[in-house]
């Protein structure tokens, strides 16, 4: 009895499961267009069953060891999710909802660093590559960076920088200029002061001489002060004069008589040019000379 009471349990419990679940609802597929679904709140379900399945594809192709064809095909799967994704997220914001594209992923290089996402169509995310697929031969190349070549600069671009610092219109503004000249100023300053000092001295001595009736005397010590920076200009002068050189003429300059003999000469060699032959006059210069005569 025991075991005929054990298979009615049994069967009962078949009949109880398999009512039950002709109660449930039929399970229901993603719909192919997302175009297709009305309520917001269907789509966003959506959208986290794409994000559910994209996770554990990512998981699967972090395995290096699943070989090229599998890493391939996983990587062409979760590009494709992800651009049902996008599908999804676009009909999202067309029903009224958050815009989850601003706040996408990036896609890093093997390295970690962002970079730029293929998209030769310009639509859609772009086509991207996860895990050991970015290991891929022809993959790899696509990550490395190209190398950087110098490139020569222009003209154009040498000018372009070239300012008022460039031709030194800036030298007092780094302070290097003001102390190289400080000592100089300084002495310059200095003398400044002193000379108006001495007048100042020499105006008051001026004005208490006038108050006394003494004159003459303040007359005196203005004169003295004019007469000083008188030799001292001329001593200044003298010391000028001495450092230049005298052009001194090495060579006997003639005077006029000479000037004009040399001319009346020369007429005269001409005349004989003209009427007479070359060797006659060679005589005659010959015989000229023999005889010590100069005319």
């Amino acid at each position: 009895m025991a075991r005929n009471e054990e298979k009615a349990q049994s069967m009962l419990n078949r009949f109880i499961t398999l009512k039950n679940e002709e109660k449930k609802k039929p399970k229901e597929r993603r719909p192919f267009l997302a175009s297709e679904c009305r309520d917001l709140a269907e789509a966003d379900k959506w959208r986290q069953q794409i994000m559910r399945e994209i996770g554990r594809k990512v998981a699967d192709i972090q395995n290096e060891g699943l070989g090229e064809h599998r890493l391939r095909d996983l990587n062409d799967e979760i590009n494709k999710l992800i651009r049902e994704k996008w599908h999804w997220e676009r009909r999202i914001v067309e029903l009224g909802g958050p815009n989850y594209t601003k706040h996408a992923a990036k896609m890093t290089d093997l390295e970690g660093n962002i970079v730029d996402v293929p998209n030769p169509g310009g639509r859609g995310p772009g086509y991207r590559y996860f895990g050991a697929a970015k290991k891929l031969p022809g993959v790899r190349e696509l990550f490395e960076k190209p190398p950087e070549l110098k490139k020569r600069r222009s003209r154009y671009e040498i000018f372009k920088r070239i300012d008022a610092s460039y031709y030194g219109y800036r030298d007092d503004e780094d302070g290097v200029l003001e102390k190289a000249e400080a000592p100089a100023e300084k002495k310059v300053r200095e003398a400044a002061l002193n000379e108006w000092l001495l007048m100042e001295k020499i105006k008051q001595e001026a004005k208490m001489a006038v108050k006394s009736g003494e004159v003459a005397s303040a007359a005196t010590v203005l004169f003295e002060e004019e007469e000083d920076i008188v030799e001292e200009e001329r001593r200044a002068k003298e010391k000028e004069s001495e450092k230049e050189q005298e052009f001194v003429v090495h060579v006997p300059l003639p005077d006029e008589k000479e000037i004009e003999r040399m001319v009346v000469e020369k007429k005269k060699m001409e005349l004989l040019s003209k009427y007479t032959s070359d060797n006659l006059l060679e005589e005659q210069i010959e015989a000229k000379a023999m005889l010590n005569v100069q005319h």
